[in-house]
């Protein structure tokens, strides 16, 4: 990871980060960070006392937990936190494009992706000409490639400190920051038990540091059950023997958390859901000639205004599982209309069919589509809907909410924890009266709020 230069500071970070793995005390305290899952600390210095005095968020995303998963499958800790506190039981609406690395930069930055820069988790920037890939570890941890200002930076640069375990993009640093805290990912171990509860006792070891050195926002990402979802189908039984092992550790977590004794507001949310794949592969270039365009799955670059109005011309009536627009022409309800690195034209399925550029290269057998997809508008395809939960001392209790897009989660996660946020795409508004100040600015009362 290509870290900012930071002296001396940088190197006792680094040999703190050495200690920490073999499972060294936090400033003498009772706990130890597990070293299964070892952080990287950079000193930002203490809290603040006006961020001393605020609340705790922990905030947990479980990847590809599809809104409905939690009544279908009996999620006991789950749906006793919505009972607690708020939740969405007709689910959250995801950005379009409902995948991963997407949605869940829009949470912590209220931004939609053509404003943040993810357009996909895959894709190209013909300015640049680089590609960008959730798994290229040298483009991740590059923050140049993200806009906005994530909810960990803002934290910090309002002299609060936080972590992240795990959260896609907390690894780069964005808008001049890094988590205090941060885990560098690796997918063959994140998924093991040992690091799924090093995720737990990590946020609980930070939690007992002195109040002027913990972090008052955890950020903490799960990648189950979206692995099982597009591997054996939304209905299989490995997944939902993982969406009970989530919610198991979600009732882990709970606990944990409770036993510290600290006011923490929990959010458990997803980044989107998951549908069983219709058909077989739809591919681009046997409805269109793509022999002078650079692709990234299913986006298409031309190199010429020639080139694209041609491959949209070829396509626009090509089949019914997708439309196609030229990139100023997408609908604006789906926000993804103003960047270039989602190409031109854009193709956009009209169901949940998989939707491919290019077959395989001549010799090369093909392979059916996975089970499981996402990717698809959350207006057109239900099962893309993701998860709300919430409980916490900032939280009223017993309430749910109606689907909501989860761009306005950033607006709602800075005001439980007093912070400012820049201008984004969210509104407080929406999650307002989920809290028991109703969205109040500080000073104001809550009788003027509502007035």
């Amino acid at each position: 990871m290509r870290l900012k230069a930071m002296g001396r500071v940088a190197l006792a970070s680094v040999l703190l980060a050495v200690g920490l793995a073999a499972g060294q005390r936090l400033a003498g305290q009772d706990a130890a960070l597990n070293p299964a899952l070892p952080l990287t600390h950079v000193d930002h210095g203490a809290n603040s006392p006006a961020a001393q005095r605020q609340h705790y968020v922990v905030l947990v995303s479980l990847d590809g937990f599809r809104w409905d998963y939690a009544v279908r499958d009996k999620a006991t800790h789950l749906l006793a936190l919505g009972k607690q506190g708020v939740w969405a039981p007709d689910g959250m609406l995801p950005s379009y494009p409902s995948l991963t690395f997407p949605n869940h930069f829009t949470i912590v930055t209220g931004l939609y992706p053509e404003h943040h820069g993810l357009v996909a988790n895959s894709f190209l920037d013909t300015a640049r000409q680089e590609r960008y890939g959730i798994a290229d570890a040298k483009a991740v941890t590059d923050g140049s490639w993200y806009s906005g200002t994530p909810l960990w930076s803002l934290a910090e640069s309002q002299g609060m400190r936080t972590a992240c375990l795990l959260w896609p993009g907390s690894e780069a640093e964005i808008a001049g920051f890094r988590p205090t805290w941060y885990a560098r990912f690796d997918g063959k171990t994140e998924s093991t038990a040992a690091v799924q509860q090093a995720r737990i006792d990590d946020a609980v070891a930070l939690l007992k540091l002195p109040a002027a050195e913990r972090p008052h926002l955890i950020a903490i990402y799960y990648s189950e059950p979206d692995h099982e979802g597009h591997m054996f189908g939304p209905d299989a039984a490995e997944t939902r023997a993982a969406v009970a092992k989530m919610d198991g550790m979600v009732g882990k977590l709970k606990a944990a958390l409770d036993a510290t004794g600290l006011p923490i507001d929990l959010v458990v949310v997803s980044d989107h859901g998951m549908a069983h794949v219709e058909g077989g592969w739809v591919t681009l270039d046997q409805f269109a000639d793509l022999k002078d365009f650079e692709t990234a799955g299913a986006l298409l670059y031309g190199k010429t205004e020639e080139d694209r109005a041609r491959v949209y011309n070829q396509l626009k009536k090509a089949s019914p599982e997708f439309v196609v627009y030229r990139l100023k022409n997408v609908p604006a309800q789906l926000n993804y209309n103003q960047n270039a690195r989602a190409g031109d034209p854009v193709v956009i399925a009209t169901g949940a069919y998989a939707i491919r550029a290019h077959g395989p290269a001549a010799g090369k057998t093909d392979q059916a589509p996975i089970a499981g997809m996402h990717g698809f508008d959350p207006q057109k395809v239900a099962e893309m809907k993701a998860s709300f939960f919430a409980a916490g001392p900032d939280i009223v209790e017993g309430k749910t909410v109606a689907p909501f897009e989860n761009v306005n989660l950033y607006a709602w996660l800075a005001h439980m924890l007093g912070l400012t946020p820049p201008k984004n795409d969210g509104s407080l508004n929406v999650l307002a009266g989920t809290l028991k100040d109703g969205g109040a600015e500080p000073g104001e009362s809550l009788e003027n709020k509502t007035k």
